[in-house]
């Protein structure tokens, strides 16, 4: 039974979450495009249509919980932009899910799969829940609701939902499931591309599960080898030890040699000034749920993270975590680069602060691309049928994010600007070349 199961209906609308210097986190998307649209004197017309998504979906479903109670819960896919081709983004479910938090996801994804190369327009979706207050049946049963809520407003050729904060390959599974039986009972097959992320027995790909992880390591070894650093004598600090910070520091550590010194997740922060095993705290954090208590470190204070000397940070949990309270610490720390695992962790006060003391930053939209180039290689491989080995999507998402990372250097260097704006003009010129040649209907 779920621990809220008799609890007030969870449709009750909430204010968005402001961020530094914004009311709101989508705000802090819309200066960061309007930003990068006035370095590269962007269309007045093309800034209109870009400013705002295409579809903002909200739907609200009842769900039976296992003591016989109905919850009433809100459901959001936002739409915001399918120039480039299907949409494509998370799902996520979380307390801090809103609207206007989705619709700040949903257009980065827009310039993440622009800047990948891939044939995708960006979307979001999530529902306003603690998924650790519900048992795995009455999670099985949201899911269901929200993807029989959501009707034909997903498809294989139109919006494809993938995993996020708080889901995983099963909800992909779940989902796939309930739009098969209700809109493809004749199509099983081709249908199984509504979504991605799923276990490979249910047609996901292999390295799905690492691919935002492994995704962001291959552009630190891109700026690295731009650099001509050593990633053998790094050090490195993840804040968020989930799929994203987990995956990243394994590969960091397991395949380029560097150490880790601190992690922090939801359940602690941990520090080793020799290094942390990133294989046994990997082990160890599956089989606890968590981080803490670890034996092979020490627990420190939350905003101690900041303060561990390092060459390489990751902020790989939620948005909006590296502040200008917290940015002096960072660079008082020797950080030479940020390379950004989470989806727009740093306000744009912190990105001025690291512009100005010379610390490099990796962007979201570059760095955490992964997931989604991974996510185009299991919808191609349903599309057409095929399986590829791991060692074929290993080397197509190295060749595919690093193309990218170079693509969005050159921009760098044309416009005399920094790593985050350089990406995204590099991703909004893409946008825009497909608008000049397409037009506008009718």
């Amino acid at each position: 039974m779920s621990q809220n199961a008799s609890a007030a209906p969870a449709n009750t609308p909430q204010a968005p979450i402001a961020v530094e210097g914004f009311d709101s986190l989508y705000q802090m998307a819309v200066s960061q495009f309007a930003r990068a649209a006035d370095s590269m004197g962007l269309d007045k017309d093309l800034r209109l249509m870009l400013s705002q998504p295409k579809n903002e979906i909200i739907v609200n479903f009842p769900v039976r919980m296992d003591n016989g109670s109905y919850q009433l819960l809100k459901g959001y896919r936002i739409q915001h932009n399918n120039i480039l081709g299907c949409y494509k983004g998370g799902i996520r479910y979380h307390p801090q899910v809103h609207l206007d938090e989705v619709k700040a996801l949903a257009a980065w994804m827009t310039w993440k799969c622009s800047l990948s190369g891939l044939p995708f327009g960006g979307g979001k979706g999530g529902i306003q829940i603690d998924p650790t207050k519900y048992s795995q049946t009455e999670l099985e049963r949201i899911t269901r609701r929200f993807t029989h809520a959501l009707g034909t407003n997903i498809g294989p050729d139109f919006d494809i939902p993938a995993p996020d904060v708080g889901t995983n390959s099963q909800t992909m599974v779940w989902m796939m499931d309930t739009y098969i039986n209700t809109f493809g009972a004749a199509h099983k097959n081709v249908s199984r591309h509504v979504v991605t992320g799923k276990p490979v027995s249910a047609g996901g790909s292999e390295g799905r599960d690492e691919a935002t992880g492994r995704g962001t390591v291959y552009t630190i070894a891109a700026w690295a080898q731009e650099k001509k650093f050593a990633l053998d004598k790094a050090t490195f600090v993840v804040q968020g030890f989930g799929n994203v910070g987990s995956f990243a520091a394994k590969i960091l550590a397991g395949e380029y040699g560097s150490k880790l010194l601190a992690a922090q997740d939801h359940t602690g922060t941990i520090h080793n000034a020799k290094g942390i095993d990133v294989e046994a705290l990997f082990k160890y954090c599956a089989e606890k749920k968590g981080i803490a208590g670890f034996p092979g470190a020490e627990a420190i204070a939350k905003d101690d993270l900041w303060k561990v000397k390092c060459d390489i940070l990751i902020p790989a949990a939620l948005e909006a975590q590296v502040t200008s309270k917290n940015a002096p610490t960072i660079v008082a720390s020797g950080v030479k680069v940020v390379a950004e695992g989470a989806n727009g962790p740093t306000t744009p006060a912190a990105d001025k602060i690291f512009v100005d003391a010379g610390v490099d930053m990796i962007p979201d939209i570059l760095c955490n691309s992964g997931g989604v180039i991974v996510s185009y290689f299991e919808w191609t491989q349903n599309k057409q049928g095929d399986g590829w080995y791991l060692d074929e999507v290993r080397a197509k998402l190295k060749r595919r994010i690093t193309n990218a990372y170079d693509r969005a250097t050159a921009n760098r260097e044309k416009f005399k600007t920094d790593g985050r704006n350089a990406a995204m003009i590099t991703a909004i010129q893409r946008v825009a070349h497909a608008y000049k040649e397409r037009g506008i209907f009718p």
